[in-house]
């Protein structure tokens, strides 16, 4: 092995013994240790032993003449990667080696992905230094360490995925999996093989074997967004897995354990729901274990220069948070808006603007039509008395009018959902009603 390795590619260190191996994890990394069981001094589960404390990442094989099944079991138990019994073939090191290079390559292709993906979500904090804002940030720090089931409340927009991924990440399972899935973006049929997996044949069209989002988040956390949209029948199959932890893949009949925390999140009223008869009541109880309500926007608006600029560093690679990207009048007009789409509006106002602007300031011809309008009714001065609610009311019919009632298009606009839109044009409509 001393002549051989070298010519394989491989650097090698040799130790005639245990304490001279320890010597050399104590000056050196490595990638991967040849350990005999039996040496004078420190045996070789004593070496491997000491390797995870000072070269954590090096992989053991263990040589032994002792062809026995429990030193075999002893050694992979210590975190042995493979055991060969001597004498030993070169072509089986060999082999044994090239796995071990393989692994190492794909533990390094993990984290580069991992932290390529970081960069790409960005971080979950929560920007804002508003009262609303402390409250939610003191809320997750008390349940974050908990496994307890959290609800996340708030209108579209104002950052419920970001909540239950800061609840993830001060939690004792950050090192875990965070999968997110939104219950009212899948057809209905899809829902159940989604989250609980399927059996190859369960059903036309299942024609491998799939492991559902369960699976895929144990140890870690599921976030159920948009809870209210989930039909009433696989409501009921999610009471069951809170309340035994075990799911059930479609077509078959075990029962599988999952050890998976639950955050859900909606927009919707679930009280008024459950009276309706929409929504499972004792689901309703069980998932509401711990309340966060996210402030709207247009409550916070304080906090609109710091995601502003916090946007667009998002957004712009290149910028320096430093840099001065806003002109004082286009930071006037994003302080004076209502947000009736909250912080998914102001993210696109802001991607709008920048892609205008070229390198230069935001100005407040760089910001949508919308805001143009705004400032022509400033001039004629604003409406005595005019509520937040009735200001909202004014962008969305403000922006039906200059799109001819084309209800999507006025709500790419505003930056919200269509349905969104829809919602707060009924409510708008009951208001009027009960007036």
């Amino acid at each position: 092995m001393r002549i051989e390795l070298p010519r394989m590619g491989h650097e090698v260190t040799v130790c005639p013994d245990g304490a001279t191996a320890v010597a050399a994890l104590e000056r050196n990394t490595y990638d991967c240790l040849l350990v005999d069981l039996d040496m004078p001094g420190p045996g070789g589960i004593e070496v491997i032993a000491r390797a995870k404390d000072l070269s954590p990442g090096a992989e053991s094989i263990i040589l032994t003449g002792k062809s026995s099944l429990q030193t075999a079991i002893a050694a992979l138990r210590h975190g042995a990667f493979d055991y060969l019994t001597k004498p030993c073939r070169l072509v089986e090191i060999e082999s044994v080696l090239a796995q071990v290079a393989q692994k190492i390559e794909l533990t390094n292709k993990y984290l580069a992905l991992k932290q390529r993906l970081e960069r790409l979500e960005g971080t979950s904090e929560l920007i804002g230094q508003s009262a609303g804002m402390d409250r939610v940030r003191r809320l997750i720090s008390k349940v974050a360490p908990t496994d307890s089931t959290v609800l996340v409340l708030g209108e579209t927009g104002t950052g419920k995925e970001l909540a239950a991924r800061a609840v993830h990440d001060q939690s004792l399972r950050a090192e875990k999996p965070f999968v997110a899935i939104n219950c009212g973006a899948l057809p209905e049929h899809l829902i159940e093989s989604e989250l609980f997996g399927h059996r190859r044949g369960a059903f036309t069209g299942a024609e491998e074997h799939r492991v559902g989002l369960f699976e895929v988040a144990h140890g870690g956390t599921l976030f159920l967004d948009e809870i209210g949209e989930l039909p009433k029948a696989m409501q009921a199959k999610l009471l069951r897995f809170l309340e035994s932890g075990e799911i059930r893949r479609v077509g078959e009949n075990d029962s599988i354990q999952c050890d998976v925390r639950v955050v859900c999140a909606t927009h919707r009223q679930l009280d008024e729901m459950v009276a309706r008869d929409e929504f499972r009541e004792d689901l309703w109880f069980r998932i509401n274990t711990f309340e966060i309500a996210l402030p709207p926007l247009r409550d916070r608006i304080e906090d609109v220069p710091l995601l502003a600029q916090a946007l667009a560093g998002r957004f712009r690679r290149n910028f320096s948070p430093r840099a001065e990207v806003f002109s004082s009048e286009a930071m006037a007009a994003l302080s004076s808006h209502c947000w009736p789409g909250n912080v998914r509006e102001l993210a696109n106002v802001i991607e709008h603007a920048l892609i205008l602007c070229d390198e230069g300031p935001i100005l407040p011809e760089h910001l949508p039509s919308r805001f143009a309008s705004r400032r022509l009714r400033r001039t004629e001065g604003p409406a005595a008395g005019q509520t937040l609610r009735e200001m909202e009311m004014q962008a969305i019919q403000d922006a039906l009018d200059r799109h001819a009632g084309n209800k999507p298009k006025a709500a790419e606009e505003l930056g919200i959902s269509l349905k969104t839109l829809y919602n707060k044009l009924n409510q708008a409509a009951e208001l009027s009603k009960s007036a």
